[in-house]
């Protein structure tokens, strides 16, 4: 399993190639705000680790296994970024807090979390009821 580090560079690289239909390590670099020479370091040692295909000077794209997990770890982080909206935590906040929490979780949790969500997404009035009652305990 990835280290949270190697989780970010796995989930951004997943983005950059999502998005643009490629990463380079000045990509890389500029999106998690790090040096290129660190970039390089973990591109390295992800493909050490059969995470991504690295060849110096030419590019790299994501094995199987890598895209799955990037793929889940997306996932991970769209989901938390859903769940913070739904209990009305502030805009400002979200992707700060996701950040903060989304490595801290396993699975199971972020399965749960899932199920949450889809279950206030059906039933718009549940979370409304879910939202007064907070505002009631604030007053």
């Amino acid at each position: 399993m990835p280290t949270p580090s190697m989780e970010d560079y796995i989930e951004q690289i997943y983005l950059l190639i999502d998005t643009k239909g490629y990463a380079r390590v000045s990509d890389i670099a500029e999106a998690l705000d790090v040096h290129p020479s660190s970039v390089t370091k973990m591109v390295q040692k992800l493909d050490k680790d059969g995470y991504l295909n690295y060849e110096k000077y030419r590019g790299l794209v994501l094995t199987k296994r890598g895209e799955k997990i990037g793929e889940r770890l997306v996932y991970r982080h769209d989901l938390l970024e859903q769940f913070l909206e739904i209990i009305g935590v502030d805009d400002d906040n979200i992707y700060e807090d996701v950040e903060g929490i989304e490595h801290h979780l396993s699975w199971n949790a972020i399965d749960r979390i899932g199920d949450l969500v889809q279950y206030f997404k059906s039933n718009p009035d549940r979370r409304d009821e879910l939202m007064q009652s907070w505002n009631q305990l604030d007053d």
